[in-house]
């Protein structure tokens, strides 16, 4: 059996990043940083300026970003923020 993704979704008004499996992803929220692996509950939390880094390929990437807010549900992470 596979191992069970994350699909991140980024967006602002500078860019996306739309389409993305993760294996796991952490995140700046407002009350200190968090990590999401598949199963996550489900959650809508503000995000404080930090980096978004998650893990796709067995490879660690980042988005700095000043602020926003994300939504986790059914294994997808989608964040709107301004970058």
């Amino acid at each position: 059996m596979d191992a069970v993704d994350i699909y991140l979704n980024i967006t602002s008004p500078d860019m996306s990043l739309t389409g993305m499996m993760v294996s796991r992803v952490s995140l700046p929220g407002i009350c200190g940083s968090f990590t999401v692996l598949p199963g996550h509950a489900p959650m809508i939390s503000a995000l404080t300026e930090g980096d978004i880094e998650y893990v796709a390929g067995g490879e660690i990437s980042s988005t700095h970003i000043k602020s926003g807010f994300v939504e986790i549900s059914d294994n997808r992470v989608s964040v709107c923020a301004e970058i």
